[in-house]
């Protein structure tokens, strides 16, 4: 078992940044498993937005969001990030931690956290 807790969303301008982290705990070695993020907006699916293998060196992103954001991991304090710069209105949604193996997709990942809201105000 793993329990995810995200924290870091808010308010921000178009143009600037956020930072996300995930903590994660529980019987389970973190490093076990692959970590990705996901956001959802008001009326819309789940959809991916980045993933990272379990040693950090893999990491995967939706087009989206490429040259924009970017995910890492440090295993030894059990976190995974999401550094989100260059933000626009569209990336308003709340955004979902995950843990599993390397996908693209949310049927990847077992564990969830609660999610964090982001809001870009134009």
């Amino acid at each position: 078992q793993v329990q995810l807790v995200e924290s870091g969303g808010g308010l921000v301008q178009a143009g600037g940044s956020l930072r996300l982290s995930c903590a994660a705990s529980g019987r389970t070695f973190f490093s076990n498993y692959a970590m990705g993020w996901f956001r959802q907006a008001p009326g819309k699916e789940r959809e991916f937005v980045a993933s990272v293998g379990w040693s950090g060196g893999t990491t995967y992103y939706a087009d989206s969001v490429k040259g924009r954001f970017t995910i890492s991991r440090d295993n030894g304090k059990n976190r995974v990030y999401l550094q989100m710069n260059s933000l626009k209105p569209e990336d308003t949604a709340v955004y979902y931690c995950a843990a599993g193996v390397v996908s693209t997709t949310t049927r990847g990942y077992d564990y969830w956290g609660q999610g964090t809201l982001v809001t870009v105000s134009s």
